[in-house]
């Protein structure tokens, strides 16, 4: 796999963390930053499509009326609380 380099200025306390872990799990810096930029990186990609997702149920109008939702949530501690909002 082709790769290439990144460069990045890291706060100090955080490339103390990262050297911290380096050195705990036995791996390279450039391990652990490859894992925690992938990490990220999937982790927005899901946010992104979620997000499309909610914006699509949002135009074909399959959304809650805000108050049902709130006084659905105010009365789930109580002995009878209200069915889900529809």
């Amino acid at each position: 796999m082709e790769t290439k380099v990144l460069t990045a200025h890291v706060p100090l306390p955080l490339a103390e963390k990262v050297d911290q872990l380096a050195a705990r799990l036995d791996r390279s810096h450039g391990w652990i930053v490859k894992q925690a930029l992938s990490a990220w990186v999937e982790q927005e990609e899901e946010r992104r499509r979620l997000t499309l997702e909610a914006l699509a149920d949002v135009d074909s109008g399959c959304v809650f009326d805000h108050q049902a939702v709130q006084a659905w949530a105010d009365n789930l501690d109580t002995d009878s609380p209200l069915p889900l909002p529809r």
